[in-house]
């Protein structure tokens, strides 16, 4: 008895030529709908699914193969004769061979303002059937989801047309990875549909963008997995215009430097080094933006990665190109930047980011062992709690040191916590991250920006249990100071601020990060 295969695809790459294959093997083909006429209009032979059912497709198409005849023919085990006698009895013949991919479910969701009703009719039921079937019963069917193993598949065939179980194995598990992410899908749209933020299970589904050659160190394997609903403005979707392939710290770190650069919409520049700032400037123009940036550190952003939220030209790609940077981010390259920076500079990585507004609501993922914590991800800024702020010390800033103390507020959100971030002139002049107390970050901040202290603002993500860093602030020659206030020992600072003649203002909200 010949072999059969049921195919039934909405994507149809290679098809022909794997079902052409197929037919030269002598394997009978049966099919449906639009992937049956594509088959006939190739000009080889088809039976039609109603062929195998004796029975009508029903519902627009929306039942046709969900039958014992087609689910007898995967399910029955090959070995076992109960199981071939009873398929004998009803006059159902196996199905060797299931070629099926599903409802193009990802990619109307991906469209703007789809409808509602669109969606759901784009969720596919027969198809994740036989293909869990046909997975489930792997022993004696060979089950294929993705094109791209469909030469791999005819090119093992045997004289019996036969699939090494090796190989069926491994398409088995891949039809349950590509159904499970594909239900996935589904229930996160439905889910968020309902407005369900935290629901009592949770199922995530990423596809893999590439292998890296390791981890944070050589010792630790690694890859790269971006989520499947395309977000233009992130690094997962950012186009590699030159350079050597990215590795894991480059990703972390051109995603902390794109989540900071991303918060300005004047023209902003912002240097990361190990997940840190160390230099953000704020100017005029995009080069003077830079400039501002490159000189809160010198010597900490070699071997940096640089963000830019506006084209980088011909003369900021020169001084780019002066010093050793590992990523260059940036909405877009004129042509003369390009070759300015790639001149000589055949691993520096440069990446093109759409700066478009974010399609979606960010949620941030952290595993721990045995769990996993969310939450949504801090984008509140100063313009999120301005109607809460208050000045609590008896002189208020000026106008030119609020706008300071917003930028620092800005900022100092993306410094590790306990972080304090300094500000002058436009630009951040030192920062102090990552460390058990307050007092202690601060005193790194003031050390590294030495005399840039005189007339800068200071920032904090949260706030102050004693008045030692409001003196220590003193000492150095800041102004004022702006931190979410709350603590029990607040007038103590306050005092502090007022000994000083320094200008303190409270927010209300924190911005921890570990």
């Amino acid at each position: 008895m010949a072999k059969r295969a049921l195919v039934s695809v909405s994507d149809k790459t290679g098809l022909i030529d794997f079902v052409q294959q197929l037919v030269s093997k002598g394997i009978e083909i049966i099919s449906t709908g639009g992937t049956k006429k594509a088959i006939e209009a190739a000009g080889l032979p088809v039976l039609s699914i109603s062929e195998i059912t004796n029975f009508p497709e029903i519902l627009d198409g929306r039942v046709k193969t969900l039958h014992p005849a087609v689910h007898g023919g995967l399910l029955a085990v090959r070995g076992k004769k109960e199981h071939m006698d009873a398929i004998s009895e009803l006059g159902i013949q196996p199905i060797d061979f299931v070629i099926v991919n599903l409802y193009p479910f990802k990619e109307t969701i991906s469209k703007p303002d789809v409808a509602y009703d669109e969606a759901v009719e784009n969720i596919d039921i027969g198809g994740p059937s036989m293909l869990r079937s046909a997975a489930k019963n792997h022993r004696s069917v060979t089950v294929v989801c993705d094109p791209a193993d469909y030469q791999t598949v005819a090119a093992s065939l045997d004289a019996d047309n036969e699939v090494p179980f090796e190989l069926k194995q491994k398409l088995a598990a891949k039809v349950f990875r590509h159904t499970a992410a594909y239900d996935a899908l589904i229930a996160d749209y439905f889910t968020k549909q309902v407005g369900e933020e935290f629901p009592e299970k949770l199922t995530l589904t990423y596809e893999k963008k590439q292998s890296l050659r390791y981890g944070e160190n050589p010792h630790q394997m690694a890859a790269f997995y971006s989520e499947p609903l395309k977000n233009e403005a992130t690094i997962a979707a950012a186009k590699q215009l030159h350079g050597k392939e990215l590795s894991y710290n480059n990703i972390r770190d051109a995603d902390a430097a794109l989540g900071i650069v991303k918060e300005f919409t004047e023209p902003a520049a912002v240097a990361v080094k190990h997940m840190n700032p160390c230099g953000i400037g704020l100017g005029a123009n995009i080069n003077e933006a830079y400039d501002k940036a490159y000189e809160t550190d010198p010597v900490s952003i070699f071997g940096g990665i640089v963000a830019l939220n506006r084209e980088v030209d011909a003369e900021l790609a020169e001084k780019l190109h002066s010093i050793f940077l590992e990523i260059i981010i940036a909405p877009s390259y004129t042509d003369e930047a390009i070759q300015v920076l790639e001149n000589k500079k055949k691993n520096l990585r440069l990446l093109q980011v759409k700066f478009t507004e974010d399609k979606q609501d960010f949620v941030q993922y952290t595993s721990v062992r045995g769990g996993m914590l969310v939450q949504d991800l801090d984008t509140k800024g100063y313009e999120d709690v301005k109607e809460d702020v208050k000045i609590v010390t008896e002189r208020k800033p000026t106008d030119a040191e609020m706008e300071s103390l917003k930028f620092a507020w800005t900022i100092v959100k993306h410094v590790k916590s306990n972080a304090i971030a300094l500000v002058n002139n436009g630009r951040m002049v030192g920062m102090g991250g990552g460390q058990t107390n307050r007092v202690g970050a601060a005193k790194i901040a003031l050390e590294e920006a030495g005399d840039k202290t005189k007339g800068a603002v200071l920032s904090s993500d949260a706030f102050f249990p004693m008045s030692d860093t409001v003196e220590e602030a003193a000492k150095a020659g800041i102004t004022a100071i702006i931190q979410p206030g709350g603590s029990v020992r607040d007038q103590e600072s306050i005092d502090m601020c007022n000994k000083y003649n320094i200008a303190m203002v409270f927010t209300g909200m924190r911005h921890f990060k570990h």
